[in-house]
């Protein structure tokens, strides 16, 4: 066909990953109730780490960062989908098609280089105890957060400016419920070849750049932890941890199943994996460390005071 005779999408039709209409009032409160969770609870995390002087230290520095991000995430779709939800349609435009791919990607690949910098982090509190206060100055944070935020920044920036000026002709049904890079190469009808170049190699930058680092700063950790003398010891050290353990377990088990694979795999990917990384991960994040750091917990009595009654 010839370029001037490509007739081009306007929106797209995202393929609903709630099916059944008759419990459409049950999905429309169980998205905005996910919805609200994860704004509350990222924001009360970010309120507190700004009001509670104790917390102002790089740990809770990231941590807030992580809130910022999985706010930013959830937004790029939940709004739309209990749109879609209320409306009886699964259409998006095709700008907000390249708008919400923009805001995901970049939450998502920013969360990525956020987690190893929060690895870094734990790596110096327990294997660097003595330079840790001079090395992780406030000066060396607000650093490593630009640089986080930038190469996020960037590496979204290309991959969507490069799907955004490929040519849409029709089907024009994605084959998720969000706007992600893969189903959307598959609806080109041109050429896709440097932007599946720039998803494998951010794939193998970002995805496996950071995990390997991961890797090796909890390799470091643990050989440490196990030179700490007593039990006790050990417990300690590992708690400051656990969290972001917990996290970067959570995190990285749906985004590994999900991407690094061929941009020729199958589309029709595992929804409940694509919910989890979209919708219940940003949740699950803040409660996983406020329900097992202290000092999120006396921030909260703090901040929220409950005063008895008698």
């Amino acid at each position: 066909m010839h370029p001037q005779n490509l007739t081009k999408v306007s929106e797209f039709i995202l393929e609903g990953v709630f099916v059944n209409p008759h419990l459409q009032g049950l999905y429309i409160a169980i998205s905005l109730c996910l919805y609200l969770a994860a704004i509350l609870i990222n924001s009360f995390v970010i309120i507190a780490t700004l009001a509670h002087p104790p917390l102002h230290t790089p740990m809770y520095f990231f941590l807030s960062n992580l809130a910022i991000l999985d706010m930013v995430g959830i937004s790029s779709v939940l709004p739309k989908t209990l749109e879609n939800l209320i409306l009886g349609k699964n259409t998006i435009s095709f700008e907000g098609c390249v708008a919400q791919l923009y805001t995901f990607t970049f939450s998502g690949s920013t969360e990525l280089i956020l987690l190893t910098v929060m690895s870094y982090d734990r790596y110096l509190a327990i294997c660097q105890p003595l330079r840790y206060v001079t090395t992780m100055s406030k000066g060396t944070c607000i650093s490593l957060m630009a640089g986080v935020w930038g190469i996020g920044t960037v590496n979204s920036l290309i991959n969507t400016l490069l799907v955004a000026q490929l040519d849409f002709c029709g089907p024009n049904l994605v084959q998720n419920f969000l706007c992600e890079i893969p189903p959307l190469l598959a609806l080109s009808c041109s050429s896709t070849y440097l932007s599946e170049i720039m998803v494998h190699m951010a794939d193998i930058i970002l995805g496996m750049g950071n995990f390997l680092l991961l890797i090796l700063s909890y390799c470091l950790i643990i050989v440490t932890i196990r030179k700490i003398q007593g039990s006790a010891g050990k417990w300690k050290a590992f708690s400051t941890c656990s969290s972001h353990l917990a996290v970067v377990g959570l995190f990285y088990s749906t985004i590994i199943y999900t991407y690094i694979q061929p941009t020729s795999a199958p589309l029709k990917k595992d929804k409940t994996l694509s919910i989890m990384y979209t919708l219940v991960t940003p949740t699950l994040n803040p409660l996983i460390y406020s329900l097992r750091n202290k000092g999120i917990k006396v921030a909260f009595w703090k901040i929220v005071p409950l005063h008895k009654t008698y």
